[in-house]
């Protein structure tokens, strides 16, 4: 690969992370308010403190997390440490610092929609794959209607389907939380069947909506694939239709849905903010919502940045390795 390639890639890579990083301080000070001064009143109204304190502290508070400097001066330190990764403390939960709250649901978010995308693009694919083959079983044919039903219907709704069923009426399943409430977390044998089965719900509804958006897809791309000279060539050299299929057929394919799932594994960082609240489950998406509710700046801007670095460098790391996985793709110029 050109290293003029490479530093341009690379290059482009941080104006994202800057442009991002500019809208995300930008935007959410837009809203009216101020979020100290509401934290600080919905706690006294619920009798925490006292009202006539309210605005001492809103100043104290303001002086802390530099609310009371020039928009300029706030942006400029908010750059300086962001790329730091240095997102300060929580207004909502003071004194708990951003990263840490990140990190600690950073976890769940990745167990359980790597997992669930994985299984979602594999299964998809093949069926995809196999529905355009035209020598595959005529039953993987009949399963390309579903497989559109599911890719209409949006996964929170697929979530609430779920909970009804096998939570409520049939109480196989928990109904929320990453675990039970009387269970100590720990590295043991115990607590992690635990953790799975309160994620088969949650898991289930994610690979069933994006299941049919990636058999649909593959299917469009096999159709295309099956009309190539190569596989022509393949099918008049006698080789076995299993070798066509994989080889020819659905290694060429695939290329698209590469480029589509990795992108995919970027946004899991982001989580699917709705399976979460549904479930109530203790990952990113939760905790993004509770920050947007209570209005806490810093929380929204590390959440959201590293949602931003994750897609940036799932791109980035599909960009630089589409070379190796087609070897018709070339970098270089001619």
């Amino acid at each position: 690969m050109p290293i003029g390639y490479l530093v341009r890639r690379v290059m482009q890579f941080f104006i994202v992370l800057w442009g991002a990083a500019t809208l995300n301080f930008f935007l959410p000070r837009l809203a009216p308010g101020n979020p100290v001064r509401d934290r600080l009143l919905s706690q006294a109204s619920q009798g925490g403190l006292l009202q006539s304190g309210v605005e001492e502290m809103v100043r104290a508070y303001n002086a802390e997390f530099g609310l009371d400097k020039p928009l300029w001066v706030q942006y400029g330190r908010y750059l300086y440490h962001v790329f730091q990764l240095d997102f300060g403390f929580s207004i909502a939960n003071y004194p708990a610092k951003v990263l840490p709250m990140i990190t600690a649901a950073l976890p769940w978010t990745i167990g359980l929609l790597v997992v669930s995308s994985c299984w979602a693009f594999v299964i998809g694919t093949l069926l995809g794959a196999l529905a355009a083959w035209p020598r595959a079983p005529r039953f993987f044919r009949y399963l390309i209607g579903p497989a559109m039903a599911l890719s209409a219907i949006p996964y929170y709704m697929l979530s609430i389907v779920l909970v009804y069923l096998f939570a409520v009426t049939w109480p196989i399943f928990p109904l929320s939380r990453g675990y039970s409430i009387s269970r100590l977390p720990g590295f043991n044998l115990p607590f992690i069947l635990d953790v799975l089965r309160h994620a088969i719900l949650p898991g289930f509804s994610i690979v069933l909506a994006a299941l049919g958006f990636w058999a649909l897809g593959m299917r469009g791309m096999m159709v295309t694939t099956r009309g190539e000279d190569y596989v022509t060539f393949a099918e008049a050299k006698g080789l076995r239709d299993r070798r066509i299929f994989f080889s020819y057929g659905l290694r060429n394919a695939i290329l698209p849905q590469m480029t589509a799932f990795a992108i995919s594994l970027g946004t899991v960082v982001s989580g699917s903010v709705i399976v979460e609240a549904i479930f109530a489950y203790p990952g990113i998406g939760t905790l993004l919502l509770r920050a947007i509710s209570a209005s806490d700046y810093f929380l929204i801007y590390g959440i959201v940045f590293m949602i931003v670095l994750s897609i940036a460098l799932a791109t980035l790391a599909i960009d630089l390795l589409y070379p190796f996985l087609d070897p018709r793709i070339s970098y270089r110029k001619a």
